[in-house]
């Protein structure tokens, strides 16, 4: 028997709520060996993949390593292992849970601070004035280093945070804080702003594949038996099935609805959801109809993008 594919998501939190709502959305449900505290699961619905629930943090180290094969987690934490991530680990989809963003924050009593192109005169002007750099504040520290690097700041430097961030400029700690944030509440509530070119990433949980992995014949198997179910249930979510009584002359405007994005189908057209409206009166004023339009479960079509990236990426010539 071979070598299992070893998928790994969220051991607790929010995080891990919405990853198993993802999953059995797509009809994948979780059996978790030894109860609701173990660390090991099942999928049901997909044969060969065992699940291991990790930290956010753990799970970002496991793909980098390659100690498991797929795995669930924030993008901030991918990015910050450094160096060149994209040839260690491929980002297969955004999941549009998870959001937050990775900013550079300064107090708001820094009136004429607002960008990073400010920031470098502070820094600049700390360092003539006491001798000593400006203080940032992170737990980001190679997304950090790379960002400031990118704006000319260089009279900087990185005070480690292992608390609340947030907070170290108002405990004389740091001048200014790198975070993640999703309202900016937190940062409000402790007197700080946001600079307007000061966004690092727009991070989200992401579905990603470990490049550094053992992938045999097996792993790559389950792999797809899986990226095809969940890439099936995405494409239904975001599409519509529009039917109608067939004319003797729709073929040229089917044509012209392929042409901006629509799908043909034996019985129809598969359209983009926000363009269901649309189709449906182009049709319908052709002459056409009833138009009856209905959102399918999933949508399987013979290729998957998904996969075809992880297996080009993984299958030695």
């Amino acid at each position: 028997m071979s070598e299992p594919l070893i998928l790994a998501i969220p051991s607790k939190g929010r995080l891990k709520e919405q990853v198993e709502e993802w999953l059995y959305d797509c009809g994948l449900k979780l059996s978790v060996a030894g109860g609701a505290r173990g660390y090991m699961a099942e999928l049901k619905g997909v044969a060969g993949v065992q699940v291991r629930l990790l930290s956010a943090g753990d799970i970002a180290e496991a793909l980098d390593t390659g100690e498991a094969h797929l795995g669930v987690t924030g993008e901030d934490l991918l990015r910050e292992r450094g160096g060149d991530l994209d040839s260690r680990v491929l980002l297969l989809r955004a999941l549009g849970f998870g959001r937050a963003d990775l900013v550079v924050a300064v107090p708001k009593s820094w009136l004429d601070v607002e960008t990073m192109a400010d920031l470098e005169e502070v820094a600049h002007d700390v360092l003539a004035r006491s001798g000593r750099r400006m203080r940032v504040a992170t737990k980001y520290l190679a997304q950090t280093r790379a960002f400031f690097a990118r704006h000319g700041v260089a009279d900087y430097r990185i005070t480690e945070s292992n608390g609340a961030t947030e907070g170290a400029p108002a405990a004389g700690a740091a001048e200014l804080v790198v975070d993640i944030t999703t309202t900016g509440a937190t940062l409000v509530a402790n007197g700080l702003k946001v600079l307007s070119d000061g966004t690092i990433l727009r991070s989200q949980a992401q579905l990603a594949a470990a490049l550094r992995a053992d992938w045999g014949a097996g792993q790559l198997k389950a792999a797809e038996q899986l990226l095809r179910i969940l890439e099936a249930r995405a494409t239904a979510h975001e599409s519509a099935t529009l039917v109608w009584p067939p004319g003797k002359n729709d073929e040229a405007l089917v044509e012209a609805l392929v042409a901006d994005g629509a799908v043909r189908r034996p019985n129809g057209l598969l359209a983009p959801v926000e363009k269901i409206a649309r189709v449906a009166e182009i049709l319908t004023a052709a002459g056409l109809g009833p138009v009856t339009a209905s959102r399918p479960d999933f949508v399987f079509d013979t290729g998957c993008p998904a996969f075809e990236a992880l297996q080009a990426r993984t299958v030695k010539n």
